[in-house]
C-alpha cells in the first residue's frame, strides 16, 4: 500500500548538479522522508532526512552545504537537490519512509544513523560522479 517511487539519478561530472525525487503514496499521516547511499564495499550511510509535520531537516557533515532537502507535501514528494557533487558520492541512492508526527526533539542520528527504524524503501537510484 504504502509505495516510494524514486527518480532523478544518472552520470554527473565532478562539480555538477542532481536532483532526486521521492514520491509518496499510501501515507494518512504525517512521515519522515530519509535518504541513504550504499556504494560497493561501504557502510550504508545516512544522508538526509526531513519531517513532513514541521519540515525539519538533517544532514550528513560529509553533504552539509552542498546538498538540500525539500518537501512538497501537496505532491507527497521529497526532493535531494545535489550541487557540488565529488566522486566520492558516487553510490546507490535509497529513498525510505516511516510514520512520524514530528512531535518533540529528535535527534540527527535518530534519522540518519538508524535505517531499520524505516520500514518503507524505494528501489534506489544510481548517481555516479566521473573525476
Amino acid at each position: 500500500e504504502v509505495q516510494l517511487v524514486e527518480s532523478g539519478g544518472g552520470l554527473v561530472q565532478a562539480g555538477g548538479s542532481l536532483r532526486l525525487s521521492c514520491a509518496a503514496s499510501g501515507f494518512t499521516s504525517d512521515y519522515a522522508i530519509g535518504w541513504f547511499r550504499q556504494a560497493p564495499g561501504k557502510e550504508r550511510e545516512g544522508v538526509s532526512a526531513i519531517r513532513t509535520g514541521d519540515g525539519r531537516t538533517y544532514y550528513a557533515d560529509s553533504v552539509k552545504g552542498r546538498f538540500t532537502i525539500s518537501g512538497d507535501n501537496a505532491k507527497n514528494t521529497v526532493y535531494l537537490q545535489m550541487n557540488s557533487l565529488k566522486p566520492e558520492d558516487t553510490a546507490v541512492y535509497l529513498c525510505a519512509a516511516m510514520t512520524d508526527r514530528a512531535i518533540g526533539f529528535r535527534s540527527t542520528t535518530y534519522y540518519l544513523g538508524g535505517p531499520l527504524r524505516y520500514p518503507y524503501w524505494g528501489q534506489g537510484t544510481q548517481v555516479t560522479v566521473s573525476s
